[in-house]
């Protein structure tokens, strides 16, 4: 088994060092923030992750698991090095790779020997290079003390959906694994050896290869959802039922029926960021990618499409001002913590600008909507519980599909709402069920 240091504990970086120790290797993961190794170290899991937290003490207990803001340390024996650092969109969309050379270049004043050096991170197509140039750079200043020391670079990114990653990492559809040489390749392979031996399909190619796969693989789902939210709303006008459509569709074998369940639009740390990055590497390369264009502008219309039947159903513009709407969930999916890019945001934004006021309650996001919502503060109320939402609002809105959503008392909803107004954007209820308990119920892609 693999010795293996991972640079960053953000989502990527934690449950990849944490899965990979539970395959049996030793893996150190470093992050330059003092107080979040602090809290690691005291067993304390900085975001939410369901089984992580497992993971993470049983890996750490058996020694195979640990945490230093020491880089230096943490390359010594270190065979592999992951880089899993931030990515985030620049303003014109492509991929911030600051972080990423930050790394690199660290990496590049301290390694002494060979080691294969992994782009955990999503990266836009030929990073991979980028990443050996800037190591060799490093490695060149102090040629004279260390002479000429080999290393190797391998693109191997992740395909985790936040709320099933640790079983996405430990039960994966395929490993991508992107290098030049079969030295590196043959390292890569020990450190999945658990997953080799379960016969997990291995994906060889180049590190140009599997970086476009990445951008590649997320593009084609957001595109996905972005046709059945845009095949929705033709359904709401043409007396179609979505669900009927989404069913038969996705029991083609062509098809598949995942990423086919309509709502306000996608949102996450990957799908929009990555849409962006690669139309942003298309239009560079001269090749534009006009379905990924269209994607994200569909995306940002479904959102306003949600305000505007909100607005609709209440008695048309004007009408939402000194009104209140309950919202139910503002994490992009359920079993997350996550808002980054949620629908959530947008639609809260813009509903408070409208006039309304809003009682909002996610199971686990709250203490991140205090911030990314601080904005329109003063039209907020953080609510104990779903049905303290409710009370006195003139609306009830569903924008995160949690299971505990799924079983509401619909009577009792009825009696704490000062209006009726049931909107159910990720369709979990039937309309029969939400007339017969006396609400007004509006969906998505269904008569």
């Amino acid at each position: 088994m693999a010795v293996i240091t991972i640079i960053g504990t953000g989502y990527v970086g934690l449950v990849s060092g944490a899965c990979l120790a539970d395959f049996g290797n030793t893996v150190t993961c470093v992050d330059i923030d003092e107080k979040k190794i602090e809290l690691l170290n005291k067993g304390e899991i900085p975001i939410y992750e369901p089984g992580l937290a497992d993971v993470v003490t049983r890996n750490t207990t058996e020694k195979r698991l640990s945490f230093t803001c020491s880089l230096p340390e943490a390359l010594k024996q270190a065979q592999v090095i992951f880089i899993a650092v931030g990515t985030p969109p620049s303003e014109d969309g492509s991929a911030d790779l600051s972080h990423v050379e930050s790394a690199a270049r660290e990496i590049g004043k301290i390694i002494e020997s060979y080691k294969v050096i992994v782009n955990k991170s999503t990266v836009p197509v030929g990073t991979a290079k980028k990443v050996k140039d800037w190591i060799t750079e490093e490695i060149t200043k102090r040629a004279e003390q260390t002479g000429k020391i080999d290393f190797d670079v391998v693109s191997n990114p992740e395909f985790l959906r936040e709320g099933a990653a640790v079983r996405d990492f430990m039960h994966p559809d395929r490993i991508v694994i992107g290098a030049d040489t079969e030295r590196a390749k043959t390292i890569m392979k020990d450190v999945y050896r658990s997953l080799y031996l379960n016969e997990t399909p291995y994906i060889e190619t180049n590190p140009e290869s599997a970086e476009m796969i990445k951008y590649a693989s997320n593009a084609f789902l957001a595109i996905k959802i972005t046709y059945i939210n845009e095949i929705a709303n033709l359904c709401e006008k043409t007396g179609a039922d979505v669900k009927d459509v989404a069913r038969a569709l996705g029991r083609d074998g062509r098809i598949g029926p995942k990423f086919l369940h309509p709502g306000p639009g996608y949102g996450g740390s990957c799908f929009p960021k990555d849409t962006r990055a690669l139309a942003k590497i298309g239009c560079d390369a001269g090749s534009r990618l006009s379905i990924v264009e269209s994607a994200i502008s569909a995306n940002e219309t479904q959102k306003a499409l949600q305000v505007q039947k909100i607005e609709n159903a209440l008695g048309g513009k004007g009408s939402l001002s000194g009104k209140t709407a309950a919202i139910l969930g503002l994490a992009f999916k359920p079993d997350t913590d996550d808002m980054r890019e949620s629908p959530a945001i947008v639609i809260c934004l813009d509903l408070a600008e409208k006039g309304m006021k809003l009682r909002i309650y996610d199971p686990a996001a709250i203490k991140e909507a205090q911030w990314r919502l601080a904005g329109i503060q003063d039209a907020l109320y953080f609510a104990s519980d779903e049905y303290d939402a409710m009370n006195g609002s003139d609306a009830l809105v569903i924008l995160t599909e949690w299971n505990q959503f799924r079983n509401l008392n619909l009577e009792r909803t009825k009696q704490l709402l000062r209006q009726p107004f049931f909107f159910d954007l990720r369709n979990i209820y039937s309309r029969e069920q939400a007339e017969a308990a006396g609400l007004k119920y509006f969906c998505t892609g269904r008569p």
